[in-house]
């Protein structure tokens, strides 16, 4: 069971994991044992509340396909048991993503000081460059 939050959880058998052979150098073990996770998690077919999958459907991101399957390679560690905490932890923030609702943004106004100290700022600049000028006898 992936906890999401609170009310809302995975259940383990909605989760795909399988080992795989880990790429990059790893010694002598890299070709006998399979450390790395490959997890698939289908949106459509999971039992997570509608808004979420709509959301998660929504987001562009390169590990979930246009079949609305979330797709993770864990090949961090060296053991497969890390490997698989790494790629569950990596749904769960995933999913946590997008059950955070982002505020609407108001759009503000530069206060009448700050207006007139920057127009203050520019006309002693300009006045100091202009003093950059070519001396004439």
């Amino acid at each position: 069971m992936l906890l999401i939050t609170p009310h809302v959880s995975i259940a383990d058998d909605e989760i795909e994991l399988s080992a795989i052979r880990a790429q990059g150098a790893g010694g002598q073990n890299v070709n006998k044992v399979s450390s790395a996770i490959h997890l698939r998690f289908d949106i459509n077919a999971s039992t997570l509340p509608d808004v979420y999958k709509e959301r998660l459907l929504e987001l562009r991101d390169k590990r979930i396909s246009k079949e609305g399957i979330i797709v993770i390679k864990a090949q961090q560690f060296r053991t497969q048991e890390k490997n698989k905490i790494s790629a569950l932890s990596r749904l769960q923030e995933l999913i946590k993503s997008v059950t955070l609702v982002q505020k609407n943004r108001r759009p503000t106004k530069p206060t009448k000081g700050s207006q007139k100290r920057r127009l203050d700022g520019k006309t002693i600049r300009g006045k100091t460059k202009a003093l950059r000028g070519k001396v004439s006898d």
